[in-house]
């Protein structure tokens, strides 16, 4: 594409002066690049108008990498791209990505890419070009330390599978930029590669030795994680009252223990993860002689077991060991369950344990660079981080559908030499970087596959994890507001809790007042109103009413009320009480549950002697009115028992019918109380059996 002279100027203009002065300094080659831009006029045609300098400096560098000129590259992608994709507003961004994304499928085939600074520095410039890649964006300030943001991250970094995860992008960008105020600089960005290349020589180094080589040559399996061969960090499992030291294994499909004997291993035990076991994983409590003291294990349970099995991680201070093995553990588990549940088969089935593999590198990386800072784990693996988060069934739902679509559709849609518009799989990733996940015929079919990030487009996959994110985001914020409502004291919550039932303390007690005939005229009114809803068969829609009423109170409070005092609740705080008082509050409401317990252990008791007839007198009066009410149900419409039941429970206390009314309750009472509880015999169980 030819130049314009005004373009030509800029180029003159920015070399002249300086601006790229952070690109020559640290990045020799992209200067000079830069200078040829400005200088040479066969190097100038290569200017792209539409974008900014740093993002043509990216498709500059694209373009020798993929041994296409800038003009072919531009060709092939108005060739590819919909109309939508090739729109002036988004042109130069898609554009970008369409570079981004060949380049990366082509250089990530070359063996130790991750540890070429060239490929470090172009995915850094990747995203730095993304945030700003029209020109008509204002250019990088030369002055001031480049970095990136959350979104350019979230959107180059998931098209390097082992860098990052569509699912878990904005976690790791969070734990990478947690010191520099939420931009992301290129030393820490170098930093995290460093520890994925030393996490992948490690777990490489781990599969080719002969760790469990009987066990792996089953299902290939690769190891992942091992622990228990430092003496100052041993890992104990415990059997009934004791425990033995021993190493522990993780691959991706079990987990394995190999006791400790004099000088060698015993034979390894194997716990499966990968079949339909009802496997159980979680943190358990450990202490000697079986006394639950110390947080710093986990437990397995599945139904091939006899008993749980319990894995402790000693350590004098916390239980990061305990937390990091639970974490990879479960998303070993996870991922298998998802197999199991979508019936994922095939290369696709290796295709979704590799993304739990390269989660688990990535949590290695992250845990090496940040030693001395503790890191939630389940926020870095993406099994994990959906079974936590809000709508996570409805993230794997979409994976699922992805892998099945991307199944039926490799064959005849995608090939391996057309991934321009789609980022690379995790699966070809990890083919790439020297591990064999699966069968060899699957790693053959790799080139077939392609990743859920596509050119200017929102998978189904990134759109469940915003929508789920947006959810988390206001889970959050209402669980700080429940975190900042709670308040300490028995009587200052008991305060709160009446201030916040008085609208249903003042209903009752308006209910009760109508009920004991106080004011005569407005009990009978009511009573009659309630009558003849009742007897006109209108109860539905009277409660209708009321609901449609409760929905324009609040809709008009909330246009008219002053939203901090409709937000706000107050209440008057009760005297402070000291610890004593305290426990003797504690203690008075102990005796008050206690005696509602025993209140209604007398209720029990004496309905059971009236049905096993102890007092047959009592027994025969309570069957003639069972009988009474059998026949009344039977043969009395519903609504006129409920209107019949309405006017004996609200006539009672009226005028006409009230001495009648004490008289009947006095009588009740009598005979209440002269009915005899069951008996109860207390067995004190023998303590003859022994403990385990």
């Amino acid at each position: 594409m030819a130049v314009t002279s005004k373009t030509r100027v800029m180029l003159e203009g920015l070399v002249r002066e300086g601006s790229f002065k952070w690109l020559i300094g640290s990045r020799a080659p992209f200067g000079e690049e830069f200078e040829e831009m400005g200088k040479s006029p066969s190097a100038r045609k290569n200017w792209i108008n539409e974008l900014s300098a740093i993002a043509n400096l990216v498709v500059r560098r694209c373009s020798k990498i993929l041994s296409v000129s800038t003009v072919e590259l531009q060709e092939s992608f108005k060739e590819e791209a919909s109309d939508s994709l090739k729109h002036p507003s988004a042109y130069a961004r898609n554009f970008l990505e369409y570079c981004c994304f060949r380049t990366l499928a082509l250089f990530i085939q070359e063996t130790g890419h991750l540890s070429d600074k060239k490929f470090r520095r172009l995915t850094y410039d990747m995203m730095v070009a993304w945030e700003t890649p029209a020109a008509s964006e204002p250019l990088v300030n030369a002055d001031e330390d480049i970095s990136v943001g959350v979104d350019a991250f979230s959107r180059i970094a998931p098209a390097i599978p082992i860098i990052a995860d569509v699912i878990i992008s904005e976690n790791l960008f969070e734990v990478l930029a947690a010191s520099t105020e939420g931009r992301l600089y290129y030393v820490v960005y170098d930093k995290y590669l460093t520890g994925l290349e030393r996490a992948i020589r490690k777990c490489k180094s781990q599969s080719e030795s002969s760790l469990i080589s009987s066990f792996r040559s089953r299902k290939g399996e690769k190891i992942l994680e091992v622990d228990g061969t430092v003496t100052t960090q041993p890992v104990l499992e415990h059997v009934g009252m004791s425990a033995w030291p021993g190493r522990l294994i993780l691959t991706d499909h079990a987990i394995y223990f190999e006791a400790l004997r004099v000088v060698s291993y015993d034979n390894a035990k194997r716990y499966d993860l990968s079949d339909d076991l009802k496997q159980l994983v979680k943190p358990e409590l450990t202490g000697p002689w079986g006394a639950r003291l110390f947080d710093k294990a986990i437990l397995y349970k599945s139904i091939s077991l006899s008993e749980p099995v319990i894995i402790e991680f000693p350590e004098l201070k916390g239980h990061t060991r305990r937390d990091y093995w639970l974490a990879i553990v479960r998303e070993i588990l996870y991922v298998h369950k998802f197999i199991h549940k979508y019936q994922i088969t095939g290369v696709e089935q290796d295709d979704v344990i590799s993304r739990a593999v390269l989660g688990i590198l990535r949590l290695q990386a992250i845990q090496e660079i940040y030693s001395s800072a503790p890191v939630r784990c389940e926020d870095l693996l993406m099994f994990n981080l959906c079974d936590q988060l809000p709508g996570g069934d409805l993230i794997l739902e979409a994976l699922a559908k992805t892998s099945s679509l991307r199944e039926r559709d490799r064959t005849s849609n995608y090939d391996g030499g057309d991934t321009g518009m789609y980022s690379v799989s995790s699966l070809a990733m990890i083919s790439n970087l020297g591990f064999l996940v699966g069968s060899p015929s699957s790693s053959n079919a790799t080139g077939l596959l392609v990743g859920e990030i596509a050119v200017g487009q929102m998978s189904p996959l990134e759109r469940a994890v915003k929508e789920s994110r947006t959810s988390y985001k206001n889970a959050v914020v209402a669980q700080a507001t429940v975190d900042g409502v709670k308040v300490d004291g028995i009587d200052t919550n008991l305060a709160v809790m009446k201030e916040l039932l008085l609208p249903l303390a003042e209903a009752g007690n308006w209910l009760l007042s109508l009920a004991y005939w106080d004011e005569p005229l407005h009990s009978l009114i009511f009573c009659l109103v309630v009558t003849y809803i009742i007897s006109r068969g209108l109860l539905g829609y009277a409660a209708t009413l009321v609901l449609v009423f409760m929905a324009i109170f609040m809709v008009l409070t909330r246009c008219f009320n002053n939203e901090k005092m409709a937000n706000e609740v107050k209440v008057i705080a009760p005297p402070p009480m000291n610890a004593m008082e305290q426990l003797l509050a504690v203690q008075n409401a102990i005796s008050q549950a206690e005696g509602f317990v025993q209140d209604g252990n007398i209720v029990l008791l004496k309905l059971r002697g009236l049905l096993i007839a102890i007092y047959p007198q009592a027994s025969e009066k309570f069957a003639a009115v069972l009988l009474a009410a059998a026949l009344l149900l039977a043969f009395v419409p519903g609504r006129y028992i409920l209107l019949m039941g309405f006017l004996e429970a609200f006539t009672r206390y009226s005028p006409w019918r009230k001495a009648y009314t004490e008289r009947w309750m006095r009588r009740l009472r009598e005979w209440w109380v002269s009915i005899p509880a069951a008996p109860v015999v207390l067995q004190r169980e023998r303590e003859d059996k022994k403990r385990k």
